[in-house]
């Protein structure tokens, strides 16, 4: 009857839509209302979607990787232990006022992600035109040391086990200082990756996000802290990443609340409407940024 309804309704205002548009739309409405999360309307409209190709052929392309990474994570949790969880206060229920917040985070995020993306082919510029690699390397490390020096200890090094240092007093800073770390490290991971040195963007995109989301809580205490987190780390891994699945699922893993999924994809479709279509943080041979 949902889809019915929605295909109808949906053919007489937009007549010139394709059926399947409101089909798919329809489904992935009904989907969410049944399971109270969008996530098993992605999932499952992914999997019918590919099976056009045969049936189970996402299954069959997933299965190995999904296998190896099994046996990845099962490794490295029972000889390390390692966990995302960033130990904040809990995300009870969403309200109206956290749909506005949780936009607005997680554009400021994009935002920001942006700025390094655009700063990315200057930089890298700039040190290309050192000629060697030495120089390159020891004037990089020079500015990193000042932006450490800046930003303070919690900004140095890749930001995995400073984020949780940092997240452990969500109060223990003012809203400038958060927001001076979050640019610190931003600039900090334009210099790295444009001046030689070797290491992921993910973890640094972590930090900043979760600096971000702090800020805003610091600024207005109503956001609930786990909210702003989870939004901020969105937001700007969109922007770095261009990976969408893998934006939500970092940012969600870090309070293991699966209360905030609904608002996080809410977040995402502005931030994703920003950053689509718009230079990445890749560069061609020739310097220039891939789209």
């Amino acid at each position: 009857v949902n889809i019915a309804l929605a295909f109808w309704l949906g053919r007489r205002l937009a007549p010139g839509t394709p059926a399947e548009l409101w089909l798919s739309l329809a489904a992935a409405g009904t989907i969410g209302a049944l399971f109270g999360t969008p996530v098993a309307a992605a999932l499952i409209l992914s999997e019918a979607l590919a099976s056009r190709a045969g049936p189970g052929a996402l299954w069959d392309r997933l299965f190995g990787p999904l296998a190896a990474g099994t046996a990845g994570a099962l490794t490295m949790t029972l000889l390390a232990h390692p966990s995302f969880d960033l130990s904040l206060p809990s995300y009870t229920h969403p309200h109206w006022g956290d749909l506005l917040s949780s936009v607005v985070i997680a554009l400021a995020g994009a935002v920001l992600g942006m700025l390094a993306v655009y700063a990315f082919p200057y930089a890298h510029r700039l040190f290309r035109g050192l000629k060697h690699p030495v120089p390159a390397l020891t004037a990089g490390g020079l500015l990193l040391g000042l932006l450490g020096a800046l930003g303070g200890h919690l900004t140095l090094f890749k930001g995995l086990d400073e984020v949780k240092e940092l997240a452990a007093e969500p109060s223990g800073w003012p809203a400038g200082q958060f927001a001076v770390m979050a640019v610190v490290k931003t600039a900090a991971l334009v210099i790295a990756a444009s001046c030689g040195f070797r290491g992921g963007r993910i973890f640094p995109a972590v930090f900043v996000g979760v600096a971000l989301g702090l800020c805003a809580h610091a600024l207005v205490p109503s956001v609930p802290v786990a909210l702003a987190v989870t939004c901020g780390v969105l937001g700007i891994l969109l922007a770095i990443t261009r990976q969408g699945w893998l934006s939500l699922f970092t940012a969600a893993v870090l309070v293991g609340d699966a209360a905030v999924l609904p608002l996080l994809c809410v977040a995402s479709l502005p931030a994703w409407l920003l950053v689509t279509g718009r230079p990445q943080m890749q560069l061609r041979e020739d310097g220039t940024p891939l789209r």
